[in-house]
């Protein structure tokens, strides 16, 4: 837990530690894992209904609890740290920062408060099976004498299984612009993809022919997924804070247990340098990431760079502190049996996930205008 964290974060953190500990331990998790859905309705019903999370970075005027994105970090953080199952992500880091993005109030007074009860799962849709992270959209979007109608597919959608609303960014006769579907309207077919990470679900999409609401101004697609992107970079790497504060913890606690040559092994130089590398990448990505949620909150022009930044110095810790937990571990880090294994997985999946270091690099290049 963050020592930057003023009381009530700190509180808000120690109360998500406990319920995840409570509701969600590992062995949840693992069981999880194997079924059809990929998260627990019941444990969802009280992430919702008693802790209110969907609510907490929603404007009261839409039924949320009106806090921000440094209070949502915080929780992100905590279910980082357990490898929660849960379309929380997908619902608060994705569909509603695009609907907030798009200023449109329909939309907003009809769609957030159903997403901030929890009551609708919401995801965003935007890639496509051979598009690169802001590559060409295929999907097209034309309206009829009924309204607007959507062909074409989306791919790696987060939650595109569990959702009730998705968001579709598509091509208009005016430029690329936002949908909204309903996941059960006619001519939606949905099928999970295999996924490396097993606690985090993707699914593709097929639309033929799906009616579909306007989101926002025709042609307006590509600066709300740019906020949105950016909105969601800051909470996914928060939430890989915590994953990689929880391998860190999982390294030393190893580290002073297990003894070769009469000693702990965190006795001997290369184990300790180890985890401190991993301990000042860790406090970094912190640091970064909690700078770019300010920056949310705040509405500040720092937030396209804070979240480039954020986003690319967790995905490296977290995959290292990941990847060096395994090294620790040895043999046996790397057993279906050790939960090693499942940190290592989801670091790497948060790695790639919203776009890799590489293309966060470039992105940031370009926002400085070095490109």
């Amino acid at each position: 837990m963050s020592i930057g964290l003023n009381t009530e974060r700190r509180e808000l953190a120690s109360s998500i530690r406990r319920f995840v500990s409570r509701h969600v331990p590992m062995t949840a998790v693992r069981r999880v894992m194997e079924t059809a859905e990929g998260f627990e309705r019941e444990t969802w019903r009280q992430m919702t209904e008693e802790l209110a999370l969907p609510a907490i970075a929603v404007p009261e005027i839409y039924g949320g609890a009106g806090y921000g994105y440094g209070d949502l970090a915080v929780v992100m953080e905590e279910l980082g740290r357990g490898l929660v199952p849960s379309p929380l992500f997908g619902t608060v880091a994705l569909a509603l920062p695009a609907l907030l993005a798009s200023e449109d109030q329909g939309a907003l007074e009809e769609y957030a408060p159903l997403l901030a009860s929890g009551s609708t799962i919401g995801t965003l849709a935007w890639l496509e099976d051979d598009a690169a992270l802001g590559g060409d959209t295929r999907t097209a979007a034309l309206r009829g004498q009924h309204g607007w109608r959507l062909n074409g597919h989306k791919s790696y959608v987060l939650e595109g299984q569990a959702a009730d609303l998705i968001l579709v960014s598509a091509k208009a006769p005016n430029g690329l612009s936002l949908f909204a579907v309903a996941a059960d309207s006619p001519g939606v077919v949905r099928n999970l993809l295999p996924g490396f990470d097993q606690t985090r679900r993707l699914g593709r999409i097929e639309l033929h022919d799906a009616p579909a609401r306007l989101i926002g101004e025709v042609g307006a697609g590509g600066a709300i997924l740019s906020k949105a992107i950016d909105h969601a970079a800051v909470l996914l790497a928060a939430e890989m804070v915590g994953t990689a504060d929880a391998c860190l913890d999982m390294s030393v606690e190893y580290a002073k247990l297990r003894k070769q040559f009469g000693r702990p092994i965190g006795a001997f130089q290369a184990v300790k340098h180890k985890c401190a590398e991993v301990l000042v990448g860790l406090e970094g990505a912190r640091a970064a990431a909690y700078y770019a949620a300010w920056a949310a909150d705040d509405s500040s022009d720092e937030l396209p760079v804070a979240a480039c930044i954020a986003k690319t110095t967790a995905a490296e810790a977290c995959f290292r502190a990941a990847g060096e937990n395994v090294q620790i571990h040895g043999g046996v880090g790397a057993t279906w049996e050790h939960d090693a294994h499942l940190y290592l997985k989801r670091a790497k999946t948060s790695y790639i996930l919203l776009g890799d270091p590489s293309y966060y690099r470039q992105r940031l290049a370009d926002r400085i205008g070095l490109s």
